[in-house]
């Protein structure tokens, strides 16, 4: 039995890093990957860090991607936080 092929294609090349990233982020929030998604589809951040950045965060290591998209989120989070209590 031969394994599936698959058209690998810019498009799901960037899909599959932003995958293992939100995988690799949430493991080490210690949250499932779906809190992971919810929090940063809701701070933008699939679109603003990892697919915006994705030239430059493709080439590093899965485990500073994922500490960069960890601090990101949390950073993003806290601001976001302040700047709710200042109103």
């Amino acid at each position: 039995m031969t394994g599936t092929t698959y058209n690998r294609t810019p498009a799901y090349d960037r899909i599959h890093f932003a995958t293992m990233a939100v995988e690799s982020g949430a493991r080490l929030l210690g949250i499932t990957p779906q809190a992971m998604y919810r929090r940063l589809k809701r701070q933008d951040l699939i679109h603003q860090r990892l697919m915006r950045h994705y030239d430059l965060l493709h080439t590093q290591s899965l485990d500073y991607v994922a500490e960069d998209i960890a601090e990101t989120l949390q950073n993003w989070e806290l601001s976001e936080q302040r700047e709710q209590s200042e109103t």
